[in-house]
């Protein structure tokens, strides 16, 4: 890690509680697999994720995880980011959302975001609940 990580506007806590929620909303083995990829190259992006991502936005106490989970789905639709959504869509087992509310929000995203982008939602997120052994 570098010292950015450690001494950073948010400081080593902001770090550590980053690591600790996103270990628990997107799993160990997820974390391990990203911390394991991490280089020298990509290290200072991955401490600002931590840091802003999860030991800020996903640290808060306004929001539900189950809430943060919702709207993240239907940002990461709306945007197009594919590969994030499965990921946050796998991540629902941890933050309780179900497969009706996923479903609610991609009906959001179809009328505030666009068709295309719910269609696409939708099929990410059934392939990936099928990977998952969810039945839907």
């Amino acid at each position: 890690m570098s010292e950015r990580g450690r001494s950073g506007r948010g400081g080593p806590e902001r770090f550590e509680r980053g690591m600790a929620v996103r270990r628990e909303v997107l799993g160990e083995a997820h974390v391990a697999r990203a911390e394991a990829a991490r280089s020298a190259f990509d290290a200072p992006f991955q401490e600002l994720i931590v840091e802003a991502a999860w030991g800020r936005v996903w640290a808060g106490e306004e929001l539900s995880r189950r809430e943060r989970s919702l709207l993240t789905l239907a940002l990461l639709a709306a945007g197009g980011h594919w590969d994030e959504l499965a990921m946050h869509v796998r991540a629902t087992v941890r933050t309780g959302a179900s497969p009706a509310e996923v479903r609610e929000a991609f009906l959001h995203v179809a009328i505030y975001a666009g068709v295309p982008a719910a269609n696409r939602a939708f099929r990410v997120a059934r392939e990936t609940y099928e990977e998952m052994g969810v039945k839907l």
